[in-house]
């Protein structure tokens, strides 16, 4: 295609998957999940699960998947990843570091207990599965403790930018519930993608990917905190002007959203973290308010579906067709569930936190979400997994997060925020 070819294609495809999200969305609404959700459904449905099964020609039309050419991958990547980094960036911002500190002990130990539990199991799963050849489901090349590592970091993830949209679905963003999740949910993943590169390091011998994993986003954090935080603080009085942000401050918000996805992404940890990170030092009120106003519409209704296309498009669940990889399934999705939601019930328990909300906070980081997608289209791309073992993990990720909602709900129940929010002492 032509430069001008792809523009009105791209226009074309932008009308589908927003028309088609918000019809999905109207749908899941009656069962009573949120829009995420909805979003994360309709991506898949895009994709070769549905739209491709059913309509081949078409769906290969509306979205043309050619490596070799510039075609739906070389725009729909860049531009999901601009409105999950700007989605991410309203997330930190809305991130309460105050409740963070006083709940301190119950995020550390709420993210332990969602990696140590989950990992433990994901690497037991792998020991076993390894050592069954004919399933098919690791290559001949990977070995046992990389295929253990990996099992066990696509058990710890936590749906980060999902858990973040159904956190503010239900009103939760700036409670005890809401925060605590965030928090564990954040590192767990940060982890989750470290152990990944270390998997990544032992099979191609380079050891130079993962040092730089770990100390990089160590340093930008501190960076992050100790440097461009008090510095933004000084400066707002500049960036703000009759108690409104100015265009200079809005678009100094942006570049500096931008440099920090830009570097966690550089180091192999994903555009989110950093985006994150960079709206977590935002000055509060007067630009944080400013700058959530005038990002999120945006974002939120229009550029965040495309990530969940985007991820739809490389997921095709129809490769579980035996009765033995149906087994497999269930295996993965019962440890997925036992090591990350039971785990972080009894952790937050154990700190304090009151059974509600400790239910409420294991529901919601047991929500796999994309970033499961997202990994285990890594995996998929090294050769660390095979085609079978992906539509597994697949499965286990759409339904953890469909799980999430309807479980809060029966658990938890339906309550205004200010139910929630702790009277923190």
């Amino acid at each position: 295609m032509s430069n001008l070819d792809l523009a009105i294609h791209f226009f074309l495809q932008l009308a589908v998957i927003l028309v088609f999200c918000r019809i999905v969305g109207l749908i899941a609404a009656r069962f009573g999940q949120p829009q995420v959700v909805a979003e994360m459904i309709a991506g898949v449905l895009l994709g070769p699960s549905l739209f491709g099964l059913l309509l081949p020609e078409t769906q290969a039309a509306l979205f043309p998947w050619d490596k070799t050419t510039r075609d739906t991958q070389s725009y729909l990547f860049p531009v999901s990843q601009l409105g999950l980094a700007l989605y991410m960036f309203i997330v930190g911002m809305e991130f309460r570091m105050d409740i963070i500190s006083k709940r301190l002990k119950s995020s550390i130990a709420v993210s332990l207990a969602g990696m140590a539990a989950p990992f433990a199991l994901g690497a037991l799963l792998a020991w076993y599965l390894h050592g069954r050849p004919e399933l098919g489901l690791f290559p001949a090349k990977v070995p046992l403790t990389s295929a253990m590592i990996f099992l066990g970091a696509c058990m710890c993830i936590t749906a980060f930018p999902m858990l973040a949209r159904i956190i503010h679905f239900k009103g939760l963003a700036g409670t005890t519930m809401g925060t605590v999740a965030i928090g564990a949910g954040a590192i767990d993943d940060a982890m989750a993608w470290i152990l990944l590169a270390v998997v990544l390091a032992k099979l191609e011998g380079d050891w130079s990917h993962a040092w730089l994993n770990i100390g990089g986003a160590v340093g930008f954090v501190i960076v992050a905190f100790v440097i461009i935080k008090p510095l933004l603080a000084r400066a707002e009085k500049w960036l703000v002007k009759d108690g409104s942000l100015t265009e200079t401050g809005f678009v100094t918000g942006l570049a500096l959203m931008c440099l920090g996805a830009w570097w966690t992404d550089y180091i192999h940890l994903h555009a989110v973290f950093g985006a994150f990170v960079m709206g977590a030092v935002m000055p509060r009120v007067v630009m944080s308010r400013d700058l959530i106003s005038r990002i999120q519409p945006l974002a939120v209704a229009l550029l965040l579906p495309l990530f969940f296309t985007y991820s739809g498009l490389n997921t095709k669940i129809g490769l579980i067709n035996t009765p033995t990889l149906w087994l497999v399934c269930g295996a993965v999705l019962i440890a997925a569930v036992l090591g990350k939601g039971v785990a972080c019930y009894l952790a937050a328990r154990a700190t304090g936190i009151p059974n509600r909300e400790a239910l409420g906070i294991g529901t919601l980081m047991n929500a796999r979400g994309l970033m499961e997608l997202i990994i285990i289209n890594i995996g998929l791309e090294k050769g660390v997994i095979t085609k079978g073992l992906f539509a597994t993990l697949v499965i286990m990720a759409v339904v953890t997060t469909l799980m999430a909602s309807p479980l809060f709900e029966a658990l938890v129940g339906k309550r205004p925020k200010e139910t929630f929010s702790d009277p923190v002492t």
